[in-house]
């Protein structure tokens, strides 16, 4: 069996970054045997000897050092700032550009029709999945770039999900108010439980599944989402399946709110605005139990993903990591130790509030529950920054395949674009300079998430508790939690990672 490990930045995508073949790719795995057909015909160079040595050339634990001291020093220089900055900064905006009128439904039927296409291309066209369109949008476009999109400019989910539009479609041939209003009462016990589930089974069949990125597979489970999601919104009612139902819609919400920029609606117009990130739950209410802990889910699903072909994690499991099984024979393991991970990560947030509460006298109403609601919202940040670091090189090398299969979807002889006969590289991986750059960007790119984590729940404690420095003692458990997860980060980037 061919194994490769990767010595130099660890887990970056579903594997790691020398896993970044070709043909180790999310589309890697379309059966359990094919695994290893696909791996041996990979290019054999890639995973020796130069690369194996990159570990020993790059400062990692210098990088590590460095990132917790610089999210502890930026935790010492928001305690010393007055509150009133905060504050003020808080409620600050500044338009920039009046926003074109882009009507929601016409935008949805864009997008279902391009699922309609991807659906086709997924079904019938080349069964390999990093020349067939549907993974490579899906796990490289949709999840990578899309996400990394709404943290940037806000929720554009909706205008871009594909049930607002074919659900006006048929209301409009049908002459009802079909998913306007609601059949049955979604309860309101149930919360964000539901969205909760599907993010957890979307989490499961990409990282733990046997072949996530089997295009015939993936098209159907598609498929299946849609309609599933399609029959739930007429029975419980678009608007309140898609605020607490629906996994993508929520997932979305949440990283949008985190965003600098974002739309407003004045005066009949709408403008791009620039805000402080996250400052609609800084003054908002605080989240519920179950939206705090899906919040939650988020940060422990793409930590898991960065963990699971850790040697420390197989090494637990007792598993060895030059004889790695395979993902179907990990998939019972890896399905406890993704539940697992989230229930550690839940008790630890929950524990880090708690102190922080005992430290200070907490205004009434104040509550654990409250606490935690308001307080997640520093999770958000560090989740989108454990994405965009854990994926970067699935970015930049799949972006490639895709920018070649776009030009032909159903894999006829089309060339569309000019781009179906691009050869992508991935010669960048085998070069220390640039490898380098890239575990610097990704460094940057998480101590940056966990910053911006710790300014944004001083911020909320400033604006509940009053004063910098009551907000800074009921901070320092969490403060402390956030430096120990900025080194645990920058870890699973750099530890060696089997399969």
């Amino acid at each position: 069996m061919t194994i490769s490990i990767a010595w130099y930045t660890g887990s970056v995508a579903r594997g790691g970054i020398a896993a970044i073949l070709p043909v180790l790719q999310k589309g890697v795995a379309l059966a359990a045997g094919s695994v290893v057909l696909a791996v041996s015909i990979a290019c054999p160079a890639f995973a020796h000897g130069s690369e194996r040595g990159f570990v020993m050339l790059l400062p990692t634990a210098y990088y590590r050092t460095g990132g917790a001291l610089a999210v502890a020093a930026s935790f010492v220089t928001l305690a010393i700032l007055p509150a009133a900055w905060f504050k003020t900064l808080t409620r600050a905006e500044l338009s920039c550009a009046r926003l074109p009128r882009v009507p929601r439904n016409a935008a949805s039927l864009f997008s279902f029709s391009l699922l309609a296409i991807l659906f086709v291309a997924g079904l019938f066209a080349t069964p390999d999945p990093l020349e067939n369109l549907l993974p490579l949008m899906v796990w490289t476009v949709f999840w990578v770039g899309f996400t990394l999109l709404q943290a940037l400019f806000g929720n554009l989910w909706p205008w871009l999900n594909p049930w607002t539009g074919p659900l006006a479609a048929l209301r409009s041939m049908t002459g009802s108010h079909l998913a306007r209003t609601a059949l049955v009462t979604m309860p309101k016990t149930a919360g964000y439980l539901p969205a909760s589930l599907m993010f957890l089974l979307i989490a499961w069949y990409e990282l733990v599944s046997v072949a996530p990125d089997n295009p015939p597979e993936l098209a159907i489970g598609a498929a299946i989402y849609w309609l599933f999601n399609l029959v739930a919104m007429i029975v419980f009612g678009q608007g309140e399946w898609m605020r607490r139902g629906e996994a993508l819609s929520v997932f979305f919400r949440f990283v949008g709110t985190v965003a600098p920029f974002s739309g407003r609606r004045r005066q009949g117009r709408r403008w791009l605005v620039v805000t402080w990130p996250g400052r609609r739950f800084v003054v908002g209410r605080p989240l519920s139990v179950s939206a705090t802990l899906f919040v939650l889910l988020t940060l422990a699903t793409v930590s898991f993903d960065g963990f699971s072909k850790t040697f420390t994690w197989l090494g637990f499991v007792g598993v060895n990591p030059l004889e790695f099984p395979g993902r179907s024979a990990m998939m019972t393991v890896n399905t406890f130790g993704l539940l697992a991970a989230f229930v550690v990560l839940a008790v630890v947030f929950y524990l880090t509030v708690y102190l922080g509460n005992r430290a200070v006298a907490v205004p009434r109403g104040m509550t654990l529950k409250a606490s935690a609601g308001l307080f997640v919202v520093s999770i958000i940040p560090i989740a989108i920054a454990f994405h965009a670091a854990h994926y970067l090189t699935v970015l930049l090398v799949n972006g490639q395949y895709f920018a070649a299969a776009i030009s032909d979807p159903f894999s006829l002889g089309w060339n569309l674009f000019g781009t179906a006969h691009l050869h992508p590289t991935t010669s960048f991986l085998s070069n220390l300079e640039r490898v380098s750059i890239l575990w610097t960007v990704q460094t940057v790119i998480v101590v940056a998430g966990h910053i911006a984590g710790m300014m944004l729940a001083h911020m909320v404690a400033i604006e509940h508790f009053g004063t910098t420095k009551r907000a800074v003692r009921s901070q320092l458990p969490l403060a402390a939690g956030m430096v120990f997860y900025t080194v645990f980060g920058l870890w699973l980037l750099s530890t060696p990672v089997a399969g």
